[in-house]
């Protein structure tokens, strides 16, 4: 391996803090097979390691796996943001559930104000509470230790007392004949309840996870209004989208 590439897989770590094999072996523009190769080495000396299915620096280990997936393809889901935030008014209110690309639209948001915020990820209710007059409500229960956020019937009856402007999830998992998943049942009935509640229904993703299935399904493609996401996603996809009436949207800066 040429010390160029071994440093274009550190940089790329550095920026992502982990990645799969084959999202690697796309970005440096090399087969899976020269990249696997190219990894042995670096995870036989310590230098990476492997996390979930993907690999990572060991200095990032120590943080928590949410911390760990904000950095994932961050520059997608804060475009992601950027769009979601400009569609939402001074003075509105709005249900997220957890979820990394729901936690960069929160922190888009933290030039509005007046809004009245229910979730029940601590770390949106963090981002937005005490500032600009906001109003924030955080579902009650345990938190997990994973992604600090609260789950179970406790949760999904306090946030079934509100009705939103918007209602926004972040998904885990889409595809084109199962519609939106996600891997834990728990979540996947949370982010249900949040699309129930709002006006305006809003599911937002990475395009990483077009093609996926996940564990549990949370709705079908008439569960939502709109999908925003970073690319366009495969033809089958923007088939069932177009057959339930949902509106895709790709976000662009301004």
């Amino acid at each position: 391996m040429s010390s160029k590439r071994r440093g274009d897989i550190k940089r790329l770590l550095q920026d992502e803090g982990t990645i799969s094999i084959a999202d690697l072996a796309m970005k440096l523009g090399v087969s899976l097979e020269t990249i696997r190769r190219d990894v042995k080495p670096l995870y036989d000396e310590g230098a990476i390691t492997r996390v979930h299915g993907a690999i990572g620096l060991p200095q990032h280990l120590g943080e928590a796996p949410f911390e760990l997936r904000m950095r994932e393809n961050a520059d997608a889901k804060r475009l992601i943001g950027e769009y979601a935030a400009r569609t939402i008014r001074n003075g509105e209110s709005i249900m997220l559930d957890t979820g990394t690309t729901t936690s960069f639209l929160a922190r888009e948001l933290l030039q509005h104000r007046n809004l009245t915020v229910i979730t029940n990820s601590s770390d949106i209710a963090r981002t937005l509470s005490t500032v600009n007059g906001n109003r924030v409500f955080m579902a009650g229960g345990e938190l997990r230790s994973d992604s600090g956020a609260a789950f179970g019937v406790s949760a999904i009856e306090f946030v079934s007392r509100f009705s939103v402007n918007h209602a926004v999830i972040s998904i885990g998992a889409i595809d084109a004949s199962g519609g939106v998943m996600d891997y834990d049942l728990e979540e996947a009935e949370f982010a249900r309840t949040v699309l129930s509640r709002g006006a305006r229904k809003l599911a937002i993703t990475d395009a990483t996870k077009f093609g996926r299935r996940g564990l549990v399904k949370v709705c079908g493609f008439d569960g939502f209004d709109e999908l925003v996401t970073d690319q366009d996603p495969p033809a089958d996809i923007r088939q069932a989208l177009g057959e339930a009436g949902a509106l895709l949207t790709i976000a662009t800066r301004q």
